[in-house]
Order: structure tokens, then sequence, then C-alpha cells
């Protein structure tokens, strides 16, 4: 399409660098004449140097025959009219108004290609930033607490794609429960942020999708669009190592603090109890079985010996004696611990079983401590188990994490949630003749070796206590 142009201003101007430069897709618009009155109008000048046709009369376009198109931008009618009655058929010709439409369009447009340029860069920006420079948890909530966005790394650890998460409730997901987080334990950090409208911190504990407990440190910052806020943005960082950390050390030193005064109470005890102990016992000697005081005598030297193996539990618990290890098979261990536990648990109607490994890489271990735990953890389980009920032994080789691990599984009664974090502190019991440190001796000899142990449970259902050996490089070397 040929163009020639009547007025040569900054409009002519401005058309004549959108046609220049606006790659067109249905018609390929060229200007090949200018026309004004004035010789130092802009687009005159710009004409000329680009070798357009240019002239100061308008008229003269009438006489040329390769013009398709005539644009009127002077803002006079009167010579719009004009060209429309001189200008012959197969000529087109727009007044400055329709010019001016179309100059609003590309405007527009223009505009939009703009913002969506510089939109699509932000996204881009957005994206970086959320899913490659930062590696905590990041998620943008709606004032409804419905989930806006959410990046790779939360997804990840949640097991869910964004299909899942996008439009539901943020608590639906994080904590799968069906109301908003709420309470000392888990603060609302959006509720926060809406009440005051500044950023809000808390700390939260989510379940990872492996059934987890994973401490999470939420930093929660307002989303505000003209003074008006739209929703927030939070940043969740596990804290989940250091929360278990803090938690060894406040034991350790809980842990020191008690062997120093239960050795120290041990000691002052057991002397008088030793003489209690005999004292009763040679009394009953001089005394017919089955009268008053020798049964009240009896009653006093059963709680002197229960007293006694409360002692004696301290002393244990207090000694914390170094290990001395050496590289064993722990299937041996756990066989050797079922022969010695099996009497109770047969007496009891429990089945007792073992499922182990068929090899496992030999572990760095104190036989007579690790035995020891196998078996508290054994009985205890045969305390709780109903008789028909089961118990299980099992071990296997966890490539992924080089370590060796012992699983102790029951169909008892369970231990309830509010217990779970409390069974492994001195003196913690729900039994009632208990003393409350056979966990706490079993937890401190699997710290001894490296090892972890672990607890799961559900009431009427059950216990498993999980142990783990990690192997050093000297047992990998070995085996």
């Amino acid at each position: 399409m040929r163009i020639a142009i009547v007025g040569a201003g900054k409009k002519c101007f401005y058309l004549m660098d959108v046609i220049e430069k606006h790659e067109f897709q249905i018609v390929s618009p060229v200007v090949v004449a200018v026309a004004d009155i004035d010789n130092d109008a802009p687009a005159l000048v710009k004409a000329r140097e680009k070798n357009i046709f240019v002239t100061n009369d308008y008229n003269d376009f009438f006489k040329m025959d390769n013009i398709d198109l005539i644009v009127e931008l002077t803002g006079n009618l009167d010579i719009y009219n004009r060209i429309l009655s001189k200008k012959t058929n197969r000529v087109r010709a727009i007044a400055h108004t329709t010019a001016m439409l179309f100059w609003e369009i590309n405007l527009a447009a223009r505009m939009y290609y703009k913002a969506n340029r510089k939109l699509t860069e932000t996204q881009l920006l957005y994206d970086v930033m959320i899913n490659r420079l930062i590696n905590e948890h990041v998620i943008v909530i709606g004032l409804d607490h419905k989930i806006l966005d959410i990046n790779e790394t939360f997804l990840k650890n949640l097991g869910l794609t964004k299909d899942d998460v996008i439009g539901h409730y943020c608590y639906e997901i994080t904590h799968r429960q069906s109301v908003p987080c709420s309470g000392k334990e888990h603060p609302c950090p959006l509720a926060d942020v809406k009440k005051t409208g500044q950023p809000s911190k808390a700390t939260h504990i989510h379940i990872d999708q492996n059934g987890n407990k994973q401490y999470l440190s939420i930093s929660c910052y307002p989303l505000v669009e003209k003074d008006k806020l739209k929703g927030v943005i939070e940043l969740s960082k596990d804290i989940t190592r250091e929360i278990e950390i803090e938690k060894n050390m406040m034991q350790q030193e809980k842990l020191v603090s008690i062997g120093r005064l239960s050795a120290g109470v041990a000691h002052e005890i057991n002397n008088p109890l030793t003489t209690i102990l005999t004292s009763s016992m040679l009394i009953q000697e001089d005394l017919e079985e089955g009268t008053q005081m020798h049964e009240e005598l009896t009653i006093i030297s059963n709680e002197a010996l229960r007293c006694r193996k409360i002692v004696k539990s301290l002393l244990d618990f207090a000694r914390q004696s170094k290990s001395f290890k050496k590289p064993d098979d722990l299937n041996n261990v756990i066989k050797e611990s079922l022969i010695l536990t099996r009497k109770q648990a047969k007496f009891k109607d429990v089945s007792l079983s073992a499922s182990l490994a068929e090899k496992l890489p030999l572990v760095a271990i104190d036989k007579d401590k690790i035995q020891q735990t196998i078996i508290n953890l054994t009985l205890n389980a045969v305390e709780a188990t109903p008789p028909g009920g089961k118990i299980q032994l099992s071990s296997q080789y966890l490539e992924e994490k080089k370590a060796v691990e012992i699983r102790i599984s029951d169909t008892g009664e369970g231990i309830h949630v509010e217990n779970l974090d409390k069974i492994f502190e001195p003196f913690f019991t729900t039994k009632k003749n208990g003393t409350g440190l056979g966990l706490a001796i079993t937890h401190g000899i699997i710290e001894q070796h490296d090892g972890t142990i672990q607890v799961k449970s559900t009431i009427g259902k059950g216990t498993e206590f999980y142990i783990q050996f990690p192997l050093t490089r000297d047992n990998d070397h070995d085996n």
C-alpha cells in the first residue's frame, strides 16, 4: 500500500516512524509522498533525507499514479473534502480524525505490547527467584486462605503437584486439617498480617510426605496493591535439625545433672535399705508364718527390694559407662535376645518372632549394651501386648543411609500422642511399678553408638521402635 500524506507535522513524523519500524502482517505500507506548505516541517525534512517525493502543494498528488491512499493530517476538514472531490475512484482517503483513531489504537497496542513484555520479564524473574534462588519453601496465599502459588521446593517436600495445591486452603495442604491454624502452638501468620498489616513470624510443625515431623520457621510478608492488602507470601525454613540439636543438648545437660544427683542419692539410700531389708528378714525368722506381724514384715521386705531395684536403675543410669565397641553382627545379638525373652512372652501367650535380613554389614557395637537395649524394648512390648498379640523383631540394611536398622514392633495398646515426646525422659513412666529409667538408659546407649531411636505408635493398634546404627568408614572398609 503506497501512502501520500498531507501535513508534515509531528503526527506525520510519528506515522512515518511507525510505518518504517513496525512489522506488518497483512499489508506492506510505504510512504511515497509528503506535502506541506512549510519547507521546514519535521516530516518534510525527514522525507527529503529518505528521497521520498515532497511538495508544497498536495494537488500534485492527483497527477501521480503510484498512490493508493491519501492521509490528511492537517486537521482541516475543508482540505480533506477537497481531496475527496479531486481524487480518482482508485485512490482511498482518510481524514485526520480517522488517522487519530488508528493512532490511538496503535498507541494502545504498543503500550499493551510493552506491558506484556514487562509482565513476561517479571514472571520470569519471579520464577527464577522462588524456584532457583530461594531454597526455602515459598507459598503465596490469598486473604481467604486459598493458595495462589507455590514453589517447586515446597511441592517436592509435600510430594504433590501444583494442580493438587492451587486453589486449596493452606491449612488443608500443610496441616491436613479442616480449619485455619490457631492457638499458641500454631498461630496463623496470615491472621496476624491481616490484623496488623505488618510482617509476621511463627514456628509450625508440618508433616512431610513420609509422615515425619518438620519444624518450620515461617516468615509472612504482606502483598499490597494500591495501598490495599491482597494476600501474603510465606517463606518457610526447615529448622528441624536445629530443633533436634537443641533438644539433644538440653537432654544431655539434663541427663548429666540427673545422673550426678542419682548417683549421690542412690549411694545414700542403698545403705539404709540394706539395713531395713536385713532387719526385716532377721525378725521374720523369729516369727511364725501366717501371723500379722510376719505378713507386714513381708510387705516391708518386698518394698525394700523394690526400692533396691529403683536404686540399681538409678546407678545404671548414672554410670553410663564408656562403650567398648567392636564389629559384630546385629542379627546374632537379636537372636540371643529372643532366646532370653521368649519365656516371658510365652508365659503371657504373646507370639515372638523375627524377620532378619540374610546378611548384614558388621557394625561397631558394645554387644552387651545393645543386647540390654533390645531385651528392654522387647520386655516393654511384652508388657504392653495383650494375650494373643504379636511382637516382631526385624533387621535390614539401609543402602541410601549407610546404616543398619532394627525394628521392634508389637500389637499392644499403643502410646498416647502427648506421651511420645516424653518417653525417653528420665523418670517418666505410665507403669504402676515403673522407674521411668529404662528407656532413658536405652536412649543413652543408642546415642553412645552414634545411632538414632524413633518411635511410631497408634492407640489400640501397637507401637514400633526404629533403631539405626550408622556404618563408619572402618565398618565400610571391613565389610
